[in-house]
């Protein structure tokens, strides 16, 4: 498949996005949902790409909806960094309490390898209880946001070595409820997608953090022909 050949299918991005100097990199966003992610690269400097199966019409970036393990596969060596924020349902323990893990395939693995297949730098972003390496384990409450949000992330480069304030859960803190969707979704910094996206967002201070450092691993300017 020749390079770029996604592009004459792809959807444009929002002419809205908050300008940031451009950093020189792009980033493909696996299993990108509604953006929350998309949005914190975005901040760090990056040129963004994302790839869904859903059409996820608020995604505000050049987005292409397809299989992410195939165009990771087909397309990923034409990026400078690949982020997968591979479906979480398997591991969480809400499946389990409510439904049946087997239900939902472990997609985390074999996104894994095809990510490690590409040679490019990754980023693989899940819940606490996921079988990740915790180079990052972060939370709304370490950014200064009034959300409670755990999140691992495993990177090809490992740690960062960088101090991040403690987490802290005040009682003031929002804690995911159906009821307070609205306000959660506005608290992690995703005012542009819906309360029910939301739900499976996460907030654009955490890729903005380690685009940053992905941006120094790889060095600015290094850009994909």
């Amino acid at each position: 498949m020749s390079p770029r050949s996604w592009l004459a299918g792809a959807r444009p991005p929002a002419v809205w996005l908050p300008e940031r100097p451009w950093n020189g990199l792009r980033v493909l966003d696996a299993c990108c949902g509604a953006g929350g992610l998309s949005m914190g690269y975005h901040l760090a400097g990056f040129d963004v790409v994302g790839v869904d199966k859903e059409p996820m019409p608020s995604y505000p970036f050049t987005f292409v909806q397809g299989d992410a393990l195939d165009f990771v596969a087909d397309h990923g060596p034409e990026f400078d960094l690949i982020h997968g924020s591979w479906p979480c349902q398997h591991f969480a323990r809400v499946t389990a309490w409510r439904g049946n893990r087997a239900d939902h395939p472990d997609l985390l693995t074999p996104g894994r390898k095809v990510m490690q297949a590409t040679g490019r730098p990754y980023v693989i972003e899940n819940l606490p209880e996921a079988p990740l390496r915790p180079d990052y384990v972060l939370c709304g409450s370490q950014f200064g946001l009034r959300v409670r949000r755990h999140r691992l992330f495993e990177t090809s480069w490992g740690p960062c070595g960088d101090l991040l304030p403690p987490c802290w859960h005040p009682a003031s803190l929002l804690s995911f409820e159906h009821k307070e969707e609205r306000a959660y979704a506005d608290a992690m910094g995703c005012t542009w997608m819906s309360a029910k996206e939301a739900r499976q967002a996460v907030p654009p201070a955490y890729t903005e953090l380690i685009g940053r450092h992905a941006a120094q691993h790889l060095g600015a300017g290094q850009v994909v022909a």
